[in-house]
């Protein structure tokens, strides 16, 4: 599958646009969240996250593996079995999403001050 990548030509604020583009939509920041501990099977992703229909999971995890961030690997069994783990390239954004979820456990959901960015 061909990356969804564009190379970047403009002021310094684009590479936070890039990044956020890799990541946007509700459920991406979530997804690579849970790989972090490791491969996954669609199963999973749809218990950890209720929320989420499965044909928005599907096209979450689709970008995601279009954009070099997750691998999906699937077996020659019946029925077939699909497991999603992180790539080399999604492991690097997990400072990222874990200083997310910090901000959002301490500002977003009650604290008074986002945490320092000096951490």
């Amino acid at each position: 599958m061909a990356a969804r990548r564009h190379q970047l030509h403009c002021s310094p604020g684009c590479s936070v646009e890039a990044t956020l583009a890799l990541i946007d939509g509700k459920w991406k920041g979530v997804i690579l969240h849970h790989l972090f501990e490791g491969m996954m099977r669609f199963s999973s992703f749809r218990r950890r996250m209720p929320n989420v229909t499965q044909r928005m999971l599907t096209n979450q995890l689709r970008e995601l593996e279009a954009d070099g961030l997750i691998r999906r690997t699937v077996y020659a069994e019946v029925p077939p079995r699909v497991e999603y783990d992180l790539t080399d390239l999604g492991r690097t954004l997990e400072p990222v999403i874990k200083a997310l979820r910090l901000w959002g456990e301490t500002y977003a959901l009650g604290g008074e001050e986002a945490p320092s960015a000096a951490a």
